[in-house]
């Protein structure tokens, strides 16, 4: 599925003033979050919340193994690949067959972006539901390539979705954190903490937490297990990283907190542009340029076997022998270098054209 020049990310269209302005790019969001947390209820309340706003987002869903989404799909990964189908075929369980079936995904990769490409000018979201076990997208391949590809063409922002009502213990809203910090370094992607079921419980003390590293000390100081310990060291060396996390408290059940939400994703596509994008593009064009190099190596070295064939052809040779061999009193027959004929016809003229040549030579002699 081919793209025109006008449907480059980077191109430009002309108003009818003949204003050139650039065209404009969707933000990709890539829904993350532990099991149970609330990703594809909260993608369901921010489809209809956007939707209200007279801003329709295209949605993704990369989700093989779910039943049925709260929202409606542009594109659907069990449209592409039927996941029991998959586990029956390769024998796998339920967490080898989605990643089986993201890989499968992800080799189509292409003519998703150009679909999203090809919509840009009617969407201003692209929001992408992920898999239920978190696991298998951050750390697969094929989560890997989707996300990088989609940040290498438009602006991409991360929402990591944490469980409120669970992480009001310390150690679990650590274990949380540290996920969250494991997915910046690995993707390097501007990241939102939605503090989620915040209609069940406050989220201020998480953000608390977050925010002001003795508050967590305090909190942490009931607990008296090794993972206590543990926590309370990591929350010394990662509380300055964690301060400078956005966290929005949101609720999937009744839309709290989502206009919140919407405008930490603008600024974080703000800041994708400022610090992330300028890398995305380095990484691109030395991408290129080692392409660049292969193929040249490539012909190169295409062109130097060539040279050997040409220099080397034994029939070049023999041809060279025939005709510069001095030691050598037979007068060579013009019939024997002349080319073989491969027409039936002009096979049996030649037959009887060599008959008449050498009836005509014995008469002579």
């Amino acid at each position: 599925m081919a793209t025109n020049a006008s449907e480059e990310p980077n191109a430009t269209t002309s108003s009818g003033e003949g204003v050139v302005t650039p065209k404009r790019q969707p933000i990709c969001v890539i829904v993350l979050g532990m099991a149970g947390s609330g990703k594809s209820t909260l993608c369901g309340r921010l489809c209809g919340h956007l939707f209200s706003q007279k801003s329709m987002p295209y949605v993704v869903n990369c989700d093989p193994a779910v039943v049925s989404t709260p929202f409606p799909t542009n594109i659907d990964i069990r449209d592409t690949v039927n996941y029991k189908e998959v586990m029956k075929r390769y024998k796998l369980g339920p967490n080898g067959a989605i990643i089986t079936c993201l890989n499968l995904f992800a080799t189509q990769l292409d003519q998703v972006i150009q679909l999203v490409d090809k919509r840009a000018d009617a969407y201003e979201y692209v929001l992408f539901d992920t898999p239920g076990q978190i696991e298998v997208f951050t750390w697969s391949a094929s989560g890997a390539i989707m996300t990088e590809a989609l940040a290498s063409r438009f602006p991409t922002v991360i929402v990591y979705v944490l469980d409120t009502i669970r992480s009001e213990n310390p150690i679990t809203f650590m274990s949380n954190m540290l996920y969250s910090c494991s997915v910046v370094y690995k993707y390097k992607l501007p990241i939102i903490i939605a503090m989620n079921k915040c209609d069940a419980i406050d989220c201020k003390f998480a953000i608390d937490w977050m925010k002001d590293w003795q508050l967590f000390q305090e909190a942490i100081e009931k607990e008296t297990s090794h993972m206590a310990n543990l926590t309370r060291s990591m929350s010394l060396v990662l509380d300055t990283f964690y301060e400078n996390l956005k966290a929005v408290g949101v609720s999937a059940t009744t839309g709290q907190g989502l206009d919140q939400l919407i405008d930490a994703i603008k600024e974080a596509a703000v800041e994708y542009e400022r610090d992330y994008r300028p890398e995305y593009e380095r990484i691109k064009r030395e991408a290129q340029l080692a392409r660049n190099k292969q193929r040249e190596q490539q012909l190169h070295k295409a062109s130097h076997k060539e040279d050997l064939i040409t220099f080397g052809d034994p029939s070049a040779t023999a041809h060279r022998d025939r005709h510069e061999d001095s030691d050598s009193d037979s007068t060579p027959d013009p019939l024997m270098d002349a080319d073989q004929p491969e027409d039936e016809n002009e096979k049996k003229e030649y037959e009887d054209f060599k008959k008449s040549f050498l009836s005509q030579k014995s008469t002579q002699n």
